[in-house]
């Protein structure tokens, strides 16, 4: 699944214009490289996103196309480091 789409499906970020955006700005990278929004992601991958001076870090668990709101934070784990 594309980073943007799995950064919409998680909730991380609202909407997936908003999520290529990002990744066209150089505002996320995975595993310490900046990707394009066409990334492949995988179980595995560490997505550091960075919002204004705040940067946030998260584990991907799981790739799902549908997903209810309830469990979309299953998805994914935040690392602190």
């Amino acid at each position: 699944m594309r980073i943007d789409k799995f950064l919409k499906v998680s909730r991380i970020i609202k909407r997936r214009t908003v999520a290529n955006e990002a990744c066209d700005a150089s505002h996320v990278s995975v595993n310490g490289r900046p990707v394009k929004a066409s990334y492949d992601v995988k179980e595995g991958d560490i997505i550091s996103i960075t919002f204004g001076e705040k940067t946030l870090k998260v584990r991907v668990l799981d790739v799902r196309d549908v997903i209810r709101k309830n469990d979309a934070s299953s998805l994914y784990e935040v690392v602190t480091e």
